[in-house]
């Protein structure tokens, strides 16, 4: 028997190597591998976005267009701010009694989670600019502890704020036709990719409850780490 072994070693070396490759490659295609869509108008609750774009379904079309509004400290902030950033954007007004003080709440908590991933930020669109001065979002993002490195609080003409929230966010509903730029913003958390694309829509008052229909906060922090990570894998490459 053990001449028999010696005389095959090499095959038996040989077959069992190339099992264990074989095994390797099955586990490697069967394996979870996450991934994550990219929105297009046509995806999304018809209530949330601009009837002229709601049967868009390019993939590769849909970006968040061009903007350009004034933060808590007066600075001009533009889309260009964020090129190359993956980031979450909301709608909020800082009289909101309601949802909007969880919805702060979480961000800060989301801020707090995103304090070791340079390139990642945060930018938040009142939709009652008449109302929210840059005084105004000066004194709530002190309140806040905004770290203005990372999150911009961001005022400007209500119409484009609109523009931006139907037509490129897809997250923000409207009353009667003739009340179209009284925006009713949602709970909506929006991840925003580096090339500008929308990844994921996520319940900004839900920071870890399980829900079957709806990403909480958790998941959102869970789908920014695999971005971040995606990022600096195609930079590797």
């Amino acid at each position: 028997m053990y001449q028999f072994f010696k005389k095959y070693i090499y095959f038996f070396v040989f077959f069992f190597i190339g099992s264990l490759g074989i095994l390797y490659l099955f586990y490697d295609a069967l394996k979870y591998r996450k991934s994550l869509p990219v929105y297009t108008p046509s995806m999304v609750n018809p209530e949330l976005v601009d009837s002229l774009i709601q049967h868009q379904a390019n993939k590769q079309t849909h970006k968040v267009a061009p903007f350009k509004f004034v933060n808590q400290n007066g600075d001009t902030i533009t889309n260009k701010d964020y090129i190359g950033h993956i980031y979450v954007a909301d709608f909020f007004f800082t009289t909101c009694t309601t949802i909007c003080p969880i919805m702060g709440d979480n961000m800060v908590w989301l801020q707090d989670q995103i304090k070791d991933m340079p390139g990642v930020k945060l930018l938040s669109h009142s939709v009652t600019p008449d109302i929210d001065s840059v005084p105004v979002l000066k004194e709530y993002a002190l309140r806040k502890g905004v770290n203005d490195k990372v999150w911009n609080l961001v005022t400007g003409d209500k119409k484009d704020i609109y523009f931006i929230a139907r037509n490129s966010y897809l997250a923000v509903k409207t009353g009667k036709p003739s009340e179209l730029y009284d925006m009713v913003h949602t709970e909506n958390f929006v991840l925003v990719d580096a090339e500008g694309r929308i990844r994921g829509f996520y319940d900004g008052t839900n920071l870890n409850t399980k829900d079957e229909e709806t990403k909480n906060m958790q998941d959102l922090l869970e789908d920014i780490k695999w971005l971040y990570q995606h990022e600096k894998d195609k930079v590797k490459k």
